[in-house]
């Protein structure tokens, strides 16, 4: 068994071989004309109402059904390879070198092909933008100087540029690896293809857009992880793997958290764009409730799955062909579904709101009527379904792993368990309070979020120790098994990536030095309009924070081994920059973003550039309290290290009856003799 490639199968046939390829690309073909079918029935109940209340020309039949039809097959193809690519990652073991095995080599070729369909859907979306937004027909559209044009004039075709370039990324990726370490870089860059899509569309405008936009995002990956990750073991059980009772039963438990994100985030979305009594009387609602339906459908073919098919996966081959035959059922339903919502995103949604909104409101998403004060902040919350959901979850999460370890009569220390509760609490508060919601609009109260999303929640989190929690409650795989998430941890610890990210000098330039180049360099001016630069920088104040003090405080293994004395002077020398940023902006002459701070027209935030200097201020105080923790943090560490090596010397001095100081006190004689 070679490094070089997976280790060929010995019981099928090239001409087996060939069958099942054909059977995958027949399947996959199937869902995804589907998909347009539906797409394209849907688009022609509500073509005429779209063209009339954007009050534009109609672009021609080939712009008016070409759209939703490669729109359905290039999602659907996103499905079939961010499921694909989650299938060779978790769904079923690499060979003991690392090498992909049979099954995984082929999901992730799959991904490629998939990835590279999802790619040339998305370059052809984006004359098919132009044309049906100018109202031009589609020949006037694909000529090169509209095309450049539409990059900074129309939205759509930015969105399906950006998708196109993270889709061939990660086709590229997915056609050259054959290790599965890399599978993970491939799953990032599907997950990422996606996200131009979710921020755009009905749910990035108007009145509560920050909310449905969130929801949109839950959504979208969820159902896309859902029906891919069916598609990925249906194929897999149709070759006859030898994984594939492993592999749907790890699919299982996605899917069920799947149904979960994908049904309350759709409820959401929904009634942010639709209002209850127009779901029955409305084009747009009817929809809504088709697509409500499908998802039923949808959990009570996944629920009949869990309970009958899987346990006949290791049967004969006609109990094998059940599953194969109601999976692929279940994958026409869902390519329906995907056609369901192209046609949704088409249509026109009810005009329920009120076109006459607030100026603060149609930048952040709701109204802002009275100034931040200490009761509003504590008492005025709008929850963050994506930090606050998070916040939640890591919190449940810990706690359960908290629990296992004592019901197995394992000790696991309080202080840890308070550490990362209040971290968790903070994350919330930061988010989803009145923090939260006001700090879209100040810059004051945006770095006070910005100091705890990067400064006081990382080092709460990290003093959990949650890989350590993770480790001794995860049952290991044990010899000859297949290995499951406690030696993806392990794995992800010692990686490369975690080598290079955990390098002082990576880790302190993330967290000091984004702070400079966001800020000082123009960077925040340009972004801070859109919710993507938020939830984007909300990202990397948790991530950049947790992974510096993870190098410095961190109980948790690591990588690379840093002394005390070490740690200490990686914080003296980057936290001075962190304080030294805060005067600097304290200093700055011109009002940061004033263009977009202006426009938001609140009548209680005139003096901008006093706002920013409250925000400086705040910047250079904020590190003081972190130091404090992290110097207690590493006297402490320091005294146990001193304790445990006390403590090892003692244990060597019983075995070996004190040979040490025996060998001394010799030594001492001799000098003595000679002397």
């Amino acid at each position: 068994m070679t490094s070089a490639s997976p280790t060929a199968p010995a019981e099928p046939g090239r001409d087996i071989m060939r069958e099942q390829r054909g059977a995958v690309a027949g399947l996959s073909w199937a869902l995804g004309w589907v998909g347009a079918i539906v797409a394209i029935v849907v688009t022609a109940l509500s073509a005429a109402s779209a063209v009339t209340l954007a009050g534009v020309p109609d672009p021609g039949w080939i712009t008016t059904y070409g759209l939703p039809t490669v729109t359905a097959v290039g999602e659907v193809s996103a499905a079939i390879a961010l499921g694909s690519a989650v299938f060779a990652a978790f769904f079923v073991p690499p060979q003991k070198d690392g090498v992909l095995d049979v099954g995984g080599y082929r999901a992730i070729r799959i991904a490629a092909t998939a990835s590279l369909t999802w790619c040339i859907c998305a370059i052809l979306l984006i004359p098919l933008s132009v044309s049906n937004v100018s109202g031009q027909p589609l020949s006037a559209s694909l000529k090169p100087s509209n095309l450049v044009n539409a990059y900074s004039q129309v939205a759509d075709a930015r969105t399906w540029l950006w998708t196109a370039i993270f889709a061939i990324a990660a086709a590229a990726a997915a056609r050259v690896i054959m290790r599965w370490g890399w599978t993970i870089g491939v799953v990032g860059l599907l997950v990422l293809s996606l996200m131009p899509m979710a921020l755009a569309g009905h749910s990035s405008t108007g009145g509560n857009h920050d909310v449905a936009t969130n929801s949109l995002i839950l959504h979208i990956v969820g159902a896309t992880l859902w029906m891919g990750g069916l598609f990925a073991v249906v194929t897999y059980a149709l070759a006859d793997g030898r994984w594939r009772t492993l592999a749907v039963r790890r699919f299982s438990r996605i899917a069920f958290w799947c149904i979960i994100v994908v049904g309350i985030s759709g409820v959401i979305n929904a009634l942010v764009r639709v209002p209850i009594g127009d779901l029955f009387t409305e084009t747009y609602g009817r929809l809504v409730v088709a697509k409500v339906v499908a998802l039923v459908i949808l959990g009570s073919l996944g629920a009949w799955h869990r309970r009958v098919t899987i346990a006949r996966l290791d049967g004969d081959s006609a109990e094998r062909s059940t599953f194969v035959r109601f999976g692929i059922i279940e994958s026409l339903v869902f390519a329906a579904t995907f056609g369901l919502a192209v046609g949704l995103s088409r249509t026109p949604p009810p005009a329920g709101e009120s076109a006459d909104i607030s100026a603060v409101e149609s930048q952040i998403g709701y109204r802002l009527d009275a100034p931040p004060t200490f009761g509003r902040i504590l008492a005025d919350w709008r929850f963050d379904l994506i930090f606050g959901t998070l916040a939640i979850v890591l919190a449940v999460v810990y706690l359960r792993g908290v629990v296992r370890l004592r019901r197995r009569g394992d000790d696991w220390p309080v202080g840890r368990t308070v550490a990362w509760i209040l971290g968790c609490v903070l994350l919330l508060f930061a988010t989803s309070s009145g923090l939260g919601r006001y700090s879209p609009a100040m810059f004051s109260i945006h770095m006070i979020s910005h100091m705890l999303m990067s400064m006081m929640i990382p080092v709460l989190l990290v003093l959990g120790g949650p890989v350590t929690l993770a480790l001794r409650a995860l049952p290991p795989a044990g010899r000859d098994n297949p290995p499951g998430p406690r030696e993806w941890i392990q794995t992800a610890i010692h990686s490369a990536p975690s080598r290079f990210l955990t390098h002082p000098a990576i880790a302190a330039v993330l967290f000091v030095g984004s702070f400079y180049l966001l800020y000082l360099g123009g960077l925040f001016e340009t972004v801070v309009p859109y919710h993507a630069a938020h939830l984007l920088m909300n990202i990397h104040f948790l991530l950049s924070g947790y992974l510096f003090y993870w190098l410095v405080i961190g109980i948790d293994p690591a990588p690379r081994q840093v002394s005390p004395v070490a740690k200490l002077g990686i914080v003296w020398g980057s936290l001075p920059f962190h304080a030294f940023f805060g005067v600097a902006l304290m200093m700055t002459s011109a009002v940061i973003a004033e263009g977009y701070y202006r426009s938001l027209n609140l009548p209680w935030n005139l003096d901008l550039f006093a706002d920013q200097r409250v925000g400086g201020g705040i910047a250079w105080a904020a590190g003081e309290v972190p130091l404090v923790v992290i110097m207690l943090a590493l006297l402490v560490q320091w005294r146990r290290q001193d304790e445990k090596q006390a403590r090892r010397y003692d244990r060597r001095a019983v075995r070996d009856h004190d040979a040490d100081l025996e060998n001394y006190n010799d030594m001492l004689k001799e000098l003595n003799r000679h002397r």
